[in-house]
């Protein structure tokens, strides 16, 4: 770096300044003036003035650097130097690098300098990192070199350091432009010299501008969130401007939030959100350094993923019923062209037949072909699927569907019956089609299971130990039992109202249970007849039917059906079903269709298994004195074989297609299950088993709709297709 060089007094005289000293004898008046370092701060007022010519008169006040930068200064010279007073020459090296000059400093500017040029190589700037503060680094050796410029000693070279940065402030780079070009020219340097010292002063410009823009734009995108929204000042990690937050989650000075509170008294709020506030909700955070990082837009973005990736799964599962249906509607219209074309051609043979009886004979085989192919298109099917050992000792009785869970219930004595003596029921998981677990509830044979519409997994059980119980298959644990004082035969649960149950005993009454009351039964209904055990229960909810719109309970015993009709909650007519007097052994009911399905074993005047279906109806009111009656008519008779030994049960349900209803029954004879459409009484399938079929339940899972059949043994499951 080249030293700084001042102008002798003699070109000062030369330019019409002040008179020099005469030089002392002995000494070169060429020589230069050497100045000793004082080690304070050289400091220069602005001056507008742009004058580069370099003649200035004396009665000018000499051009100043800017008051917030001062130059380190360095004897050169020397022990012995002269003074400026005895007019010696003088010479002063400029210290390489810059020092900050901030307010706090007490030296004060010097306003005597005389006019000198800065000569100086470029800088070289280090880009600040954000938030950090660039600082003068000065090593050991310059402080040693000082010393010895300071005893008198001659000064080493020092190493190139990195300027000062003042803190950002939009004076900077205005200060130091105008500056530097208020240097006058010295009247002795070369042309090389001049274009060197323009190039680095504008290097250090263009190099200090630099800096000062990223500190101002580092300090302005950390400063955003620093500050104390009430006073605009800092916050602090310690003090009593410590960083505090309420409740809402704004941040503020503790001094200032507690203060603004207490000014608002008790309809304090957030200065910021206006949300209710109060002193209790300030919380201090621990918290050195804070920062934010903004996560809307990916938030956002992640909203957005999701909503298409919903839509994009809605649309996947809209296309793929599509094309099921574009299918199912493709094999249609391929067979209704393959009819049509049949047609045609026996059209066209008819009208070629010369004998006109012929045609009418062609017309009736072809409808005989039409109808016969549209017996053999119907091609859907009880196909069997899986077979699951429920006991292996035997036992099994009746069967029951939990959809909430997704499993079939099968009655049966304990597996262990040392540990857990009684008996119980058998889970069976319908989406592996395995038995899971053993569940006990009773101490003797379950006659009875049902469950409500309520979906809350709570299975009501009936047995001969004269209890029903309420059995929870969330936790297997019974949860509540009633002591009917008889043996219990059947049970079912009240569809209109979830909280009543019902118990058909073995001596023909049927009580009716709250469940809201865990003491006894709240009423009984009393059997008309003789006292049969109750061997079915059925409830048929409310509906809004022209021929049987009233709900009550269909209680079948050996000797025939009653129908209990529920006028209110304690109100029920009885209304006994035209069945046969004897041989009834099993009543079910298709509630959406209205009707019944009644079985009667084999007699003297029928000697095979019957299974009746009957429309139940309702006669109208026709005066006021007489009531209503409720009945039922047989609609078709399905007949099954000649063995009944077992008071089975049967199911009528809804085709699986859609079309019509379906009635399953068991055929002790043929050790089967027999399937019928209701709609025409055909015999539809025969699902063979391997001992006789004493309980069937349809169900359906994921839209698959299946039918099993329970043994005293073995579950065997049946799939349509």
């Amino acid at each position: 770096m080249e030293a700084m060089e001042v102008d002798s007094p003699m070109e000062m005289q030369g330019r019409g300044g002040v008179q020099p000293a005469v030089a002392p004898a002995g000494e070169d008046p060429n020589a230069p003036l050497v100045i000793s370092d004082s080690g304070s701060s050289t400091e220069v007022d602005d001056d507008d003035d742009d004058d580069n010519e370099g003649r200035q008169t004396a009665s000018r006040v000499p051009p100043r650097l800017p008051a917030t930068w001062a130059f380190s200064q360095r004897a050169v010279g020397s022990a012995a130097t002269p003074s400026a007073a005895q007019g010696a020459p003088m010479r002063r090296r400029l210290r390489q690098g810059l020092r900050v000059h901030y307010p706090s400093q007490t030296a004060a500017p010097s306003r005597g300098f005389p006019d000198f040029l800065l000569r100086a190589p470029a800088a070289s700037v280090a880009q600040p990192e954000s938030g950090s503060t660039t600082e003068v680094s000065e090593s050991d050796e310059d402080a040693e070199a000082e010393n010895e410029g300071d005893e008198g000693g001659t000064s080493a070279a020092a190493e190139t350091v990195d300027p000062v940065l003042p803190p950002a402030s939009p004076r900077l780079n205005a200060s130091i432009q105008n500056t530097l070009p208020q240097e006058a020219v010295p009247t002795n340097s070369s042309s090389a010299a001049d274009g060197e010292r323009t190039e680095a002063q504008n290097l250090l410009v263009q190099s200090v501008s630099v800096a000062s823009d990223s500190l101002q734009s580092s300090h302005g995108e950390e400063g955003e969130g620093d500050n104390c929204t009430i006073c605009f000042e800092a916050w602090t990690t310690a003090g009593e401007h410590r960083l505090s937050a309420l409740r809402c989650g704004h941040l503020f000075g503790f001094t200032c939030i507690q203060r603004w509170l207490k000014a608002q008294g008790p309809v304090a709020k957030c200065p910021q959100c206006n949300k209710k506030a109060k002193r209790s909700d300030i919380v201090l955070l621990y918290a050195p350094k804070l920062r934010a990082l903004d996560n809307s837009e990916q938030e956002i973005l992640k909203k957005s993923l999701e909503q298409e990736q919903s839509l994009r799964r809605k649309a996947e599962l809209e296309s793929a019923q599509y094309k099921l249906k574009l299918q199912v509607v493709t094999n249609k219209y391929g067979q209704a062209q393959q009819e049509l074309q049949e047609l045609k051609a026996l059209m066209a043979q008819a009208g070629r037949s010369s004998v006109p009886s012929s045609s009418s004979s062609v017309s009736t085989s072809l409808l005989l072909s039409l109808s016969q192919r549209a017996d053999g298109s119907r091609t859907a099917q009880y196909s069997f699927s899986k077979a699951v050992l429920v006991s292996q000792a035997g036992g099994s009785r009746v069967l029951s569907y939990c959809e909430p869970l997704s499993c079939l219930l099968a009655s049966q004595p304990s597996p262990q019956t040392t540990l857990v003596p009684g008996c119980g029921v058998k889970k069976v998981s319908v989406v592996n089609m395995k038995a899971s677990q053993y569940v006990p509830i009773h101490s003797k044979q379950i006659r009875g299971l049902s469950f409500n519409r309520q979906n809350d997994s709570l299975l009501l059980s009936a047995a001969l130990d004269n209890t029903i119980k309420l059995t929870s298959l969330l936790t297997n644990t019974v949860v509540q039992t009633y002591n009917a004082g008889k043996p219990v035969w059947s049970c079912c649960w009240c569809l209109d109202n979830s909280n009543y149950v019902y118990a058909g005993l073995s001596n023909g009454s049927v009580l009716v249970y709250d469940t809201r009351d865990t003491s006894t039964h709240v009423q009984e209904l009393h059997p008309l007849r003789s006292r049969c055990p109750v061997a079915s229960l059925c409830y048929v909810p409310r509906a809004a039917s022209s021929s049987f719109p009233c709900g009550g309970l269909i209680a079948g015993s050996l000797e025939g059906g009653c129908f209990w009709e529920q006028v209110n909650e304690t109100t029920y007519r009885p209304h006994v079903l035209p069945l046969e007097n004897a041989g009834c052994t099993d009543i079910q009911v298709e509630t959406e269709s209205r009707h019944c399905l009644v079985t009667y074993r084999p007699g003297r005047s029928n000697p095979s298994l019957r299974c009746v279906l009957m429309a139940l109806n309702r006669t109208p009111q026709q005066d006021s004195s007489q009531l209503p009656s409720c009945s039922c008519s047989p609609v078709q008779t399905f007949s099954a074989g000649s063995s009944c030994k077992l008071l089975t049960k049967n199911a009528v349900f809804k085709s699986p297609d859609g079309g019509g209803m379906l009635v399953c029954a068991g055929d002790e004879a043929s050790n089967s299950t027999m399937v019928w459409d209701a709609g025409t009484g055909s015999l539809l399938q025969k699902l063979p088993a391997d001992l006789p079929v004493l309980d069937i339940s349809p169900f359906t899972v994921n839209g698959e709709h299946f039918l099993a059949s329970l043994t005293e043994k073995m579950l065997k499951l049946y799939k349509w297709e």
